[in-house]
């Protein structure tokens, strides 16, 4: 639709108002604020990690929360290229940013999909999977990405910059979506590179930053070593760091949030959210964009938030257990996103979980066997959920045995990447073929495997065991 078609009491609120707004880096542990002059990670004064603070954010609260709702609501029928993807919610995500400077690829607003009364039976509850998996790199990391390459733009247009590296360390689907954005940038300005842990990236993951075209780094370790070498490269060098370290991707990654909220009606009482932590980016930028929501009017109340991780690599799981937080060594995960063992934005979670979700946080453990065997499960009835989508609802079965869950309640859980990314998995489980410390051993009324025969009918129907018609 175009803006003189919609309802006058809505149509010059369509396009952002809040385009003087003031955003500063904001250290979480000494409170420094920096200019966004530049591509800044961590504090100069202390070290701690930087959020991105809006100065001015209390200038949205003189529209009234459901004026804000209408907005976003009307503003989805609007074919403007700049208020697309997770810039519909422009005001929240980065107002500094013109709306020609934008790149969309066709991120965000995914399907929120209601399990099968089957499915929620085994599950224990009702619930809807958020699919993250049908964003353009097939992962949720496409938000945090589109919103961090429109800086990148923006910094390129506004500050002349000549040349610029991003980089990043990956899993697979962190170094899939910089390499996709990357790429939509004029080749002889931008460089795209990945670190990647050799030989723990699924076949299908490599083969996306190396289709885009990105210098793909294979080293030996894990993620965290990856990480290390990544923080030292932006720290010593001048590189653009596209991980979730960047407080620029966690802007983007809010969207999840305020997309659930719209595919709810803004309806938040007795909501349930339940996310893997990984390198813990995602859950902070889910709580963030809640709490957004929340200051503004536009929802009631703030969700109950689920982390969920497996016993590899269960650093937050402990935490709350005991109050004490350690990194720890991981072990093998067939969630290999959230294969982390001292997740990046673990103190951006602490603080949020004591200032505001301080009873609206839980953390829960799984094993190696019921992630896996929720993906197939899922999967088995009508969703394509990943590894980590697995892990989450396996971590909402686990909440509803703990009592954390209870009936009535909505619950949306959130499935990360597409399950083809994953499809190794599966075939390791119907092959049962996964190497020595996954800890898994298939059961045999979940594998599949494909059955050879004659080119008959006849056969086929005898095999089916198919009667002929009168």
């Amino acid at each position: 639709m175009r803006q003189a078609d919609f309802p006058t009491d809505i149509r010059d609120l369509l396009f952002p108002a809040h385009t003087d707004a003031q955003m500063v880096y904001e250290c979480v542990g000494c409170e420094a604020q920096y200019p966004l002059e530049r591509f800044l990670y961590t504090c100069p004064g202390c070290g701690g990690l930087l959020r991105i603070c809006d100065l001015t954010f209390d200038n949205l609260l003189d529209i009234p929360g459901p004026l804000w709702q209408k907005i976003f609501d009307y503003r989805r029928m609007l074919n403007d290229e700049g208020l697309k993807g997770i810039f519909l919610f422009h005001e929240l995500i980065f107002p500094i940013i013109p709306l020609d400077a934008v790149i969309n690829l066709g991120e965000g607003h995914t399907p929120l999909v209601r399990a099968n009364e089957e499915l929620s039976s085994w599950v224990g509850t009702n619930f809807s999977i958020k699919y993250d998996g049908l964003n353009p790199s097939a992962s949720f990391k496409d938000r945090g990405m589109a919103s961090a390459i429109s800086f990148i733009n923006y910094m390129i247009k506004s500050k002349g910059i000549k040349e610029l590296l991003g980089i990043c360390a990956s899993t697979g689907d962190t170094s899939a979506a910089a390499a996709l954005y990357l790429s939509y940038l004029p080749h002889d300005v931008v460089r795209s590179v990945v670190l990647l842990p050799q030989g723990k990236v699924t076949p299908a993951q490599l083969s996306q930053p190396l289709g885009s075209g990105a210098t793909v780094i294979e080293i030996p370790g894990v993620f965290d070593d990856c990480m290390r070498i990544v923080e030292q490269l932006a720290e010593e060098y001048e590189v653009c760091l596209l991980n979730s370290k960047n407080p620029i991707r966690i802007q983007g990654q809010k969207s999840y949030s305020y997309e659930v909220a719209q595919q709810l009606d803004y309806q938040t009482h007795d909501l349930v959210v339940v996310v893997p932590i990984g390198n813990a980016g995602n859950v902070t930028a889910v709580m963030e964009g809640f709490l957004d929501l929340y200051r503004l009017g536009i929802i009631e109340e703030l969700p109950l938030i689920i982390g969920v991780q497996s016993e590899h690599a269960n650093p937050v799981v402990l935490w709350r257990q005991s109050g004490e937080y350690r990194p720890i060594e991981v072990r093998p995960s067939v969630a290999q996103a959230a294969m982390i063992g001292n997740p990046v934005s673990f103190p951006k979670v602490s603080r949020l979980v004591e200032e505001h979700f301080k009873e609206r946080f839980a953390a829960v453990q799984v094993t190696e066997q019921e992630i896996i065997e929720a993906m197939l499960i899922a999967n088995r009835h009508g969703h394509v959920v990943c590894t980590q989508g697995g892990e989450s609802i396996v971590g909402l079965k686990k909440g509803v045995e703990m009592g954390l869950v209870f009936p009535n309640q909505r619950v949306v859980v959130d499935s990360t990447s597409h399950q083809l990314k994953f499809a190794g998995f599966q075939q390791m489980y119907f092959e049962d073929s996964f190497p020595e410390g996954y800890d898994i051993k298939p059961r045999e009324e979940l594998k599949n495997r494909p059955i050879a025969m004659e080119a008959s009918a006849k056969a086929i129907a005898r095999h089916l065991g198919l009667k002929k018609k009168r």
